[in-house]
C-alpha cells in the first residue's frame, strides 16, 4: 500500500478553517470541494492515458487522453457525496458510482445499505471518496467490495485520517494495489472512535445536521 499525506500550505490553511467549530455548513462544503480538488491532483498522478495525435493552430503533435475504460469515482454515502464535485471538476470524464455504508456507532463495524456500481470493474481504476478515515472499517469494506468486482487498483482520498485507521487498511489490503491520499494525519482515535483533533462528524457538518 502506498501512502501520501499532503504537505502544502493551502491544504493546511483550508483544513484549519474546516476544523473550526464555528465554520458554517456552506463554507464547510465549499472548502471540502476545494480540498478534494487539491488532493485529487496527487491521487490521479498514475491515471492511465493513451497517446493521441492532435492538431494545434501551428502543427500536428502528440498528446494524451484518459484511457478506456474510464476511471470510476465512488463516494461512500453520505459524507463522501460532499467530495464528489471537487473530484469531478478535475476528472470530468470519469464515471461515478455510489456505495452506501454506515458505521454502527456501538460496534464501529461497517454496514452496507446501498450500491450503484457496474457488476464488472475489470481493468478499472477506482477512486474512493471518504472524508474521515477513522477505524478503517467502512473504507476497508469498500475497498474489498471494489476488488471483488474486479477493480485493477483503488485509490482512496480522505481529508483526515487517524494512524489506527491507516494501519488497519494497510493490514487489510495486503499486496493489493491500493493508494491512500490524505489531507492530514491526525493524532489518534478517542474512545468513541472519532478522530482527534479531527473536525467532528463530516456528514453532519456538510449537511447542517449537527
Amino acid at each position: 500500500m502506498r501512502l501520501h499525506v499532503a504537505d502544502h500550505p493551502l491544504v493546511t490553511h483550508k483544513l484549519s478553517v474546516l476544523r473550526d467549530h464555528e465554520t458554517s455548513s456552506p463554507v464547510f462544503r465549499q472548502l471540502t470541494e476545494e480540498l478534494v480538488t487539491l488532493l485529487a491532483y496527487e491521487a490521479t498522478r498514475n491515471v492511465q492515458v493513451t497517446p493521441v495525435r492532435i492538431t494545434t493552430p501551428v502543427t500536428e503533435t502528440m498528446g494524451v487522453k484518459i484511457s478506456e475504460p474510464r476511471p470510476i469515482v465512488v463516494p461512500i454515502l453520505r459524507a463522501g457525496l460532499g467530495m464528489l464535485e471537487g473530484m469531478t471538476k478535475l476528472v470530468p470524464t470519469a464515471e461515478v458510482g455510489f456505495l452506501g455504508m454506515v458505521r454502527n456507532e456501538e460496534t464501529f463495524e461497517p454496514q452496507t445499505y446501498a450500491e450503484r456500481l457496474p457488476d464488472d470493474l475489470s481493468d478499472r481504476q477506482c477512486f474512493v471518496l471518504d472524508p474521515m478515515l477513522a477505524t478503517g472499517g467502512s473504507l476497508g469494506a469498500a475497498i474489498d467490495f471494489l476488488f471483488a468486482r474486479g477493480a485493477q487498483d483503488v485509490t482512496a482520498i480522505c481529508i483526515l485520517a487517524a494512524p489506527e485507521g491507516v494501519e488497519a487498511i494497510k493490514k487489510q489490503v495486503g499486496d493489493r494495489d491500493v493508494t491512500l491520499v490524505l489531507g492530514a494525519m491526525d493524532e489518534r482515535l478517542n474512545d468513541k472512535g472519532y478522530i482527534v483533533p479531527g473536525l467532528g462528524d463530516a456528514g453532519d457538518r456538510l449537511y447542517g445536521t449537527v
